[in-house]
């Protein structure tokens, strides 16, 4: 059966609950920084951190009517210390700061939540796939180009491949994260004009983020681009993943499928036979949306002098968006791996069908080196492997019988031009680089 996406902990991430609780966080370590300097009473920054409080739905009704999110914010939080009786330390509230002193350093706290649960996705699908890889690593198939027979590997090595590849994509994605792990508090213009730098470093440093170098009144913008450009590639696996299913469960191939439950699933409402690749097109769809989000990203990198808010309606769609289909795809990626039925049989018949045309190549090497001019090797093993592919006929036992060959080649050293374990040979040695170095 088809699993359900069970991992909400990345929606809670993005909820507006989660991120008025990290714009909190922010305010109450300015307060509590403040304090320490001698900005902001002690009694008050007390006060604030045990009393200042929020509800998403008071929040959204004073914003319909001010139009302004933090101001809605930092309102709300006033009522509720109003509430409690102690409205005169909500003075202290915001003090020194600007609306995106606190957005785009929560937002970091955010997107550091994030990239935790998304690595920590990635890197089970590096296991699953690696687990994969040596369960097939000699498991025998043909390798295709073009979609066309080419010579043998094994299924392992298709594996191999998407695992080196997941542990690019997670050093990728490790180090985007690391380059969003950055808050600013430097006021308006970004030139600290409200707070000292050691405040702003203490800050961040409290929240558990590096302080930026140097911002304008927003974080540049492409520490976010490169984020969900990470995003995208992440994707970008999955559906290198899920492609390579979908033409293997092809009806003609047949030599992998995503799982089915038999007596439960249903294919088709027409057609009873029907085992399509649904979540491996699901996965090869959504893979396209993260794609299309890193163009909004890169759009937003030019802004208006210190700031505009172009890129603020953006990020409320591409960031959750990005995050949350991004974890779904590799929850479905990990199953769709961990669960694949793979047919070893039917690898093997596949590539006996062409009976023995794909080791052509090794027989111009092997005329070659016995001494016959490259050109006529080529024209000999063309002519003779285009006729067998038309006629479906035998190409081994016609270079078996060919007078050409048998004046270079012995019948021992036509047998090891087709022998599948040469062509096979060097299958340990691409593990031992993958998997060791």
């Amino acid at each position: 059966m088809i699993e359900r996406y069970t991992r909400p902990a990345m929606g809670q991430v993005w909820s507006d609950e989660s991120k008025y609780r990290q714009w909190l966080a922010v305010e109450l370590a300015t307060a509590e920084v403040l304090a320490e300097h001698g900005k902001v009473p002690a009694e008050a920054a007390v006060q604030l951190r045990e009393n200042a409080g929020f509800t998403v739905e008071r929040i959204l009704e004073i914003e319909k009517d001010i139009r302004h999110d933090v101001i809605a914010f930092t309102t709300c939080v006033a009522e509720t210390m109003k509430a409690k009786g102690v409205a005169e330390a909500s003075r202290w509230f915001h003090y020194g700061l600007t609306s995106n002193d606190v957005v785009d350093t929560a937002q970091a706290l955010q997107l550091k939540e994030s990239a935790a649960l998304l690595l920590a996705g990635l890197a089970e699908l590096i296991e699953t796939l690696k687990t994969r890889a040596f369960e097939f690593k000699d498991t025998i198939a043909i390798g295709r180009t073009h979609g066309v027979h080419a010579e043998p590997i094994t299924f392992g090595l298709k594996l191999a491949l998407w695992y080196d590849e997941a542990v690019r994509a997670h050093r990728r994605l490790s180090q985007a994260a690391e380059d969003l792990r950055f808050g600013k508090l430097s006021g308006a213009v970004g030139n600290l004009a409200h707070l000292s730098p050691e405040a702003e470093k203490q800050i961040c440093e409290k929240l558990g983020l590096q302080v930026a170098p140097i911002a304008s009144q927003v974080l540049a913008r492409d520490r976010h681009a490169a984020f969900v450009s990470a995003l995208a590639l992440v994707c970008a696996l999955c559906e290198k993943c899920a492609l390579e299913v979908r033409h293997l469960q092809r009806t003609e191939v047949r030599e992998a499928e995503e799982p089915f439950a038999e007596g439960q699933q249903k294919g088709s409402s027409a057609m009873p036979h029907k085992r399509n690749p649904i979540v491996s097109e699901q996965i090869c769809g959504l893979a396209r949306v993260v794609r299309s989000n890193v163009q909004a990203a890169f759009e937003n990198i030019a802004l208006w002098h210190e700031r505009d808010i172009s890129h603020s309606s953006v990020e409320r769609v591409i960031l959750p968006d990005s995050a949350i289909l991004t974890d779904y795809l590799l929850a479905k990626t990990i199953w769709l791996v961990g669960k694949m039925r793979v047919y070893p049989e039917r690898m093997r018949r596949n590539l006996d069908s062409t009976q023995g045309l794909v080791f052509s190549g090794q027989v111009l090497l092997d005329l070659t080196a016995a001494g016959m001019l490259r050109e006529q090797a080529y024209k000999i093993v063309q002519t003779e492997a285009m006729k067998a592919w038309h006629e479906e006929g035998n190409f081994r036992a016609v270079i078996e019988n060919h007078p050409d060959v048998l004046q270079h080649l012995s019948p021992e050293q036509i047998a090891h031009a087709f022998s599948i374990e040469r062509q096979l040979a060097g299958v340990d040695a691409i593990f031992q680089r993958v998997f060791v170095n």
